[in-house]
């Protein structure tokens, strides 16, 4: 892959996609949307790959949000309108990615970079990032985002940040349950590549599995909802790793899975 905006590195079982425009504060262009696409689309076909980590280069932004001078600069209305459909490819791709992805957040995720962060199934926060949708104050509204950020919030918090534009520490979002860790800012990639570690030990098809289900209840009544997992959990149990995974349990030994 040829990428300029993202770097893409993998070992150990993990694929580790940095958004690389630091001197921007890793701001979303048509780009490095682009790229990102290819990144995460690599990551997903890629046997070899069990966890996903998304950070940003630098040690001041995850991400700022859209690059307001760089999304199609100089496109007219259905131009800009089609260019913004990366961001909702970027989304979709993500939850429908078969393998966890961790959000390593090193710094600021703001606006669309807020939303970028909560797609993420698991966040580990610098003790300096902050987090928020300032959209309000420069005349726009978060509302692609908002399908994002009305998953992981109450109705109340979501609309105080809507509303206000204000940011809140990495503090406060683990308090509000949006991120799972907060380290000091030395020592959150090193967090999160432990964390993402301890995830490829998994098997990944029940993993795959699992996330799955995850997303595919998340709008259903509770009836419907029993009907998909009653399913599901039918053909994860007929799965070579299930199997082994009870054999290892009796046998008081580690499990040894294969991902069949």
């Amino acid at each position: 892959m040829e990428l300029s905006c993202v770097l893409y590195e993998t070992g150990d079982g993990v694929a580790t996609v940095t958004l690389n425009r630091p001197e921007r504060r890793n701001a979303l262009s048509t780009q490095l949307l682009r790229e990102l696409l290819t990144a995460l689309g690599a990551a997903k076909d890629d046997p070899e790959v069990r966890v996903v980590i998304l950070t940003g280069a630098g040690d001041k932004a995850f991400c700022a949000g859209a690059d307001l001078g760089g999304i199609a600069a100089g496109a007219g209305p259905i131009e800009l309108h089609e260019e913004r459909r990366h961001f909702v490819e970027v989304f979709r791709l993500i939850t429908r990615l078969g393998k966890p992805v961790i959000g390593c957040i090193n710094g600021h995720a703001l606006a669309g970079g807020f939303g970028l962060a909560l797609t993420c199934d698991l966040l580990v926060a610098a003790d300096t990032a902050t987090f928020g949708t300032p959209e309000i104050n420069v005349g726009l509204w978060p509302m692609m985002i908002m399908a994002i950020i009305g998953r992981n919030l109450p109705r109340k918090r979501a609309m105080e940040l809507y509303m206000t534009g204000e940011r809140i520490d990495a503090p406060t979002a683990l308090s509000w349950g949006l991120v799972n860790r907060v380290v000091p800012l030395a020592e959150v990639r090193q967090a999160a590549w432990e964390l993402a570690r301890g995830l490829t030990e998994k098997s990944p098809l029940l993993m795959r599995l699992g996330r799955d289900a995850f997303f595919a209840i998340e709008d259903l009544d509770f009836d419907s909802a029993l009907n998909v997992l009653h399913s599901q959990l039918t053909v994860l149990t007929l799965s070579e790793d299930a199997a082994e995974g009870t054999r290892a349990f009796l046998e008081k030994r580690a499990p040894r899975f294969t991902g069949r």
